[in-house]
């Protein structure tokens, strides 16, 4: 692991718990958690291989299993990763940072369809490393790869340095919405959602 993410500095120690019991409570009661596994779903080809990139307690990647695509889910909260192995066996779920992230190197050497970064993840990475997150989440994709990352804009990872960073990393902008469920992207909005693709060339 490198750097302290946000996640860890920026909250209490109680944090992640009240995370974990906030989810499986929203679960029980039937809430739909599975707004960004169904755009993911409707981009990719039946039974994909899908990277979900600061993964939690695994209901994105958990909903795309369940629609037969085959998820790793990586995450740097060993206590999240537990939950989502407790709550939602079949996918792989790992203990990684996405900075210094190389799944190779964990026994997971096939690239990716695709990957989503959902639950504002680029907004708890740790100070810095944002492009690096990019880059190493652009280097699990198969050429032609996409990427979906959603976050909110008042979290202060301004959108620009969001979109050199992904320029940087080889990742092309396709397109961008308000939301998950694809409201239309304007200037004033609080949220975004960005469609990026690794060039097949």
């Amino acid at each position: 692991m490198g750097k302290p993410t946000r996640w860890v500095t920026e909250t209490g120690p109680e944090h992640t718990q009240w995370y974990i019991d906030r989810f499986r409570r929203l679960a029980a009661e039937g809430v739909d958690l599975a707004g960004e596994a169904r755009l993911v779903d409707a981009m990719v080809a039946p039974g994909s291989r899908i990277l979900d990139a600061g993964c939690g307690t695994g209901r994105v990647g958990a909903a795309l299993a369940a629609r037969g695509h085959t998820v790793v889910g990586v995450d740097a909260d060993p206590a999240l990763v537990e939950a989502a192995r407790a709550d939602h066996p079949g996918p792989h779920w790992l203990v990684a940072d996405l900075a210094d992230l190389d799944l190779a190197a964990a026994g997971e050497p096939e690239p990716f369809d695709a990957a989503v970064v959902a639950g504002n993840v680029m907004a708890f990475v740790a100070p810095g490393t944002e492009p690096e997150v990019l880059r190493r989440v652009a280097a699990h994709l198969r050429p032609d790869g996409v990427a979906l990352v959603g976050f909110g804009l008042d979290r202060g990872y301004r959108l620009a340095d969001f979109d050199d960073d992904t320029d940087a990393a080889g990742l092309r902008r396709e397109h961008r919405f308000a939301t998950w469920d694809l409201r239309p992207w304007r200037e004033e909005s609080d949220f975004a959602v960005t469609v990026l693709r690794r060039p097949a060339d």
